[in-house]
């Protein structure tokens, strides 16, 4: 059996867990530099604010309807994710953490156990321990925990958060409830050759033939209407080391002089880097992104791309960013108001484990260096030790003007009981 727990509302839900106050409120969180609307609690979607809603044009609607707008809080949401996820291990081993907010759990050797009663204990626990409430779907096949977790979340009162497909009947009703395009793996594409070939519901395409499935999309599909079918084809995924890593960020501001990217840059590059050592890779090509405005159609465009080819791999924040600093040198050009950039590190191969160059190498006093810095930085949870080009106040220069404070990850926003 899998499960699929989904936490209800999660940036809304982690800023309630801080603020009571907001209990029963809508609430609107905000993407970077205080953009669209990106997360929404159920009464703020009740109300019509619309996902990926621009709050400079809906903010006098917010105001109008007493919304409380937020601008994101990621390091809260973060460590929030964290405690969910490290208690859905209590239950089993076997976790896939899928995104910030959702996760599958297979269930292994769990024959006899009575999985509705042992839903509701997740529920619990994950509501008792960090105050995020959470819906539970049970079933067979992941895709069938996808469906179930949906059914969960529709219709809270009469299944409580959690709902189990445990049987041929409940397959086939839920199925005939939900519509193709909300089944998750249906995307807008393929919803579309479905609906003309009839579909309506998730129940019109496992009633497809295999072998046409097979012939008209891909494997994946195929998986999916097994999954869907209550046959177990899509297993969860293993943990796996990314094969580039990219940190790209739109900027407070639109900068027009070059020491303002350069730190910017070299500061994407630092976290590139820091990504890499954490998953013990190292990669052989840098490459640096810039552009203006695209919004801005007055202004003189100017978009580029620059990439660096290493001689040996590493994973040093002192030569990545030495790179990077140098490449967004080359394809700065004076007089561009730019808005967004970002660095891009691929090639990767393990650290442990790459092909010597006889004549180049690395310092060999930057590993040792790196984890130092790697080390502090983890102990004190945040980025004290920086290079000398990197902003000392700030990682990200974001525009977060409703930010709430950083009650779980900063000493100084943890709330004071009087």
């Amino acid at each position: 059996m899998f499960a699929l727990v989904d936490c209800n509302n999660f940036y809304a839900s982690c800023e309630r867990v801080f603020n009571p106050n907001l209990q029963g409120q809508p609430v609107a969180i905000l993407s970077n530099n205080d953009g669209c609307v990106i997360s929404r609690s159920d009464e703020a979607k009740a109300l019509g604010l619309p996902m990926g809603a621009p709050i400079f044009k809906w903010d006098s609607f917010c105001k109008a309807h007493g919304i409380h707008v937020l601008s994101s809080n990621y390091p809260l949401y973060g460590d929030m994710s964290s405690r969910v996820m490290d208690i859905l291990r209590q239950f089993t081993p076997d976790v896939e953490v899928y995104s910030i907010d959702e996760s599958f759990l297979e269930f292994k050797g769990f024959d006899h156990y009575d999985f509705e009663s042992y839903g509701n204990e997740i529920r619990m626990r994950i509501l008792k321990w960090t105050g995020i409430p959470v819906c539970v779907g049970i079933a067979p096949t992941k895709a069938l925990s996808k469906v179930a977790n949906k059914v969960a979340r529709k219709f809270p009162k009469r299944t409580k958060g959690v709902y189990v497909i445990n049987s041929e009947e409940q397959r086939i009703k839920a199925l005939k409830w939900i519509d193709i395009e909300n089944v998750w793996g249906i995307g807008r594409g393929l919803h579309k050759r479905l609906q003309a070939k009839g579909c309506k519901k998730a129940y019109d395409f496992t009633q497809l033939s295999d072998d046409w499935v097979r012939k008209t999309f891909s494997i994946t599909e195929w998986k999916l209407k097994k999954d869907l079918e209550g046959h177990s084809k899509i297993l969860l995924d293993e943990p796996k080391n990314k094969r580039a890593i990219a940190t790209t960020r739109s900027f407070e501001y639109t900068y027009s002089d070059i020491d303002n990217i350069e730190e910017r840059i070299s500061t994407f590059a630092t976290s590139c880097a820091e990504k890499l050592r954490k998953q013990g890779s190292s990669c052989y090509m840098v490459i640096v992104l810039l552009s203006s405005d695209k919004h801005k159609k007055d202004l003189e465009q100017h978009r580029a791309s620059k990439s660096v080819s290493l001689s040996y791999p590493t994973n040093s924040s002192l030569i990545i960013s030495n790179c990077a600093v140098n490449a967004v040198k080359s394809i700065f050009k004076t007089g561009i108001k730019y808005k967004r950039a970002g660095v891009i590190v691929t090639g990767l191969v393990q650290t442990s484990n790459h092909q010597l160059h006889l004549f180049d190498a690395e310092n060999p006093k930057h590993q040792p260096l790196m984890q130092s810095i790697d080390h502090l930085n983890s102990k004190y949870k945040s980025h004290k030790i920086k290079l000398g080009n990197q902003d000392l106040k700030r990682t990200w220069k974001m525009r977060q003007e409703r930010l709430s404070p950083r009650y779980t990850t900063n000493i100084n926003d943890i709330i004071v009981v009087k």
